[in-house]
């Protein structure tokens, strides 16, 4: 198994050095080209704005989307943003996933957070709590056809969604110790 990581923006390295640790080949994407024979696609946490224009920039939009149609992606805070379909305001976004999120919904960076969850669908997460790390963080406000809530948050606020082989999380595994979630892709791009 092969996971390409997208290297346009953001915290990719970080996702990187996880897939490494876990023992997966893992590759950076920054061109179309290299999404070949990959069996999945982490989109990183960053500034989806920014994300998008780049991947506009470099010709991705339509590969991108053609992976999706096919592979898993998961797409991480901003990279969740860049999978929906409706992020209430005009950006460039791959239109995969049946979700609306709402952008900096916590507030601004001096309002990120960190919590433990309770997530039953993960290796002991009944059990173990998982830490999850928001920063400026979305929130997905509606999620409809095909998409299903995964997790939310105390307060009902959904914070990850799955749509088959698509997953959307409005917090960053990567930035903690825990690789349960990336474990967790690995299941749905096998």
């Amino acid at each position: 198994m092969e996971i390409g990581v997208l290297a346009l923006q953001g915290d990719f390295i970080e996702h990187y050095k996880v897939l490494q640790s876990l023992g997966v080949a893992a590759r950076i994407v920054k061109l179309p080209a290299q999404l070949e024979g990959l069996d999945g696609l982490i989109i990183p946490g960053g500034e989806s704005t920014t994300i998008g224009k780049l991947a506009v920039a470099y010709d991705l939009m339509g590969p991108l989307r053609e992976f999706g149609r096919q592979k898993a992606i998961w797409g991480t805070c901003a990279g969740a943003i860049f999978l929906s379909k409706d992020a209430q305001r005009d950006q460039p976004l791959l239109n995969l996933m049946e979700i609306e999120v709402e952008r900096n919904a916590f507030g601004r960076q001096v309002d990120s957070f960190e919590i433990d969850l309770s997530v039953p669908f993960l290796e002991d997460g009944g059990d173990v709590p998982y830490h999850a790390v928001f920063i400026r963080a979305p929130i997905i406000s509606r999620v409809f056809g095909q998409a299903e809530v995964l997790l939310d948050l105390p307060d009902g606020r959904i914070v990850a969604a799955q749509q088959g082989k698509l997953l959307a999380t409005s917090f960053h595994p990567e930035l903690t110790s825990d690789a349960r979630f990336h474990q967790y892709f690995l299941e749905l791009a096998a």
